[in-house]
């Protein structure tokens, strides 16, 4: 059970929903991507929902995603730090749009999944979609990060003071800028959002980059 603010992330399929259309949409483009060749100057994937985090690369906004989502599915209660916020809000967020706007690519990205989904790819789903991030009791603080990037320490620490955002749980924001390989723990982590032929499909098309061994 992922715990965001104190409230409990529902585990229900409107969350399944969610992340695997996220998921689906990102993996989608990054083959299409390799497929007409890569523009490293060009940020896409669900995560770019969160300006600070709009670079990171697509195939890690996939490996967090499925990390969050593992916590989300967890017996026990994980309290979520900002990077889980991030995922939770990019997730629905993104999902939401491709409902509204690519309701057949959003059918399509739901078919053949551990859950048999049979809902009304709609407007209302969309917006029950989107309940899922606003119904939580955050405060935002990963959408106000991407203020202070740019501004000197003397003028960035007494805003983020007035607004109760602390250094130390912004660490992990700046972490997954620097991120570029994936969590030996990528596959196991989709367990209920991915049927293991899509697993494999996902770890050939993003090449699983990781850590090399010393």
């Amino acid at each position: 059970m992922l715990s965001i603010s104190k409230d409990i992330l529902p585990q229900t399929f409107l969350s399944y929903i969610a992340f695997r259309i996220a998921f689906m949409d990102t993996l989608e483009r990054i083959a299409l991507a390799k497929q007409v060749g890569d523009d490293p100057f060009e940020s896409f994937g669900y995560l770019t929902e969160v300006p600070f985090l709009r670079s990171v690369p697509p195939h890690v906004q996939l490996d967090l995603l499925s990390v969050t989502w593992a916590k989300h599915l967890s017996n026990e209660r994980v309290e979520g730090d900002l990077v889980d916020e991030s995922v939770v809000y990019a997730v629905c967020e993104s999902a939401a749009r491709i409902i509204d706007e690519q309701p057949e690519e959003a059918r399509r990205y739901l078919e053949g999944g551990p859950l048999d989904v049979h809902i009304a790819i709609d407007h209302f789903l969309s917006s029950e979609v989107r309940n899922l991030h606003l119904n939580l009791s955050n405060e935002g603080d990963f959408l106000l990060i991407s203020q202070f990037q740019d501004m000197p320490p003397e003028e960035a620490t007494p805003m983020k003071e007035e607004f109760g955002i602390e250094e130390e749980a912004i660490e992990p924001m700046f972490d997954v800028l620097m991120q570029w390989y994936m969590s030996v723990d990528f596959m196991p982590n989709l367990e209920g959002l991915l049927q293991e032929r899509e697993v494999a499909k996902a770890i050939t098309i993003v090449g699983l980059k990781q850590q090399p061994l010393c």
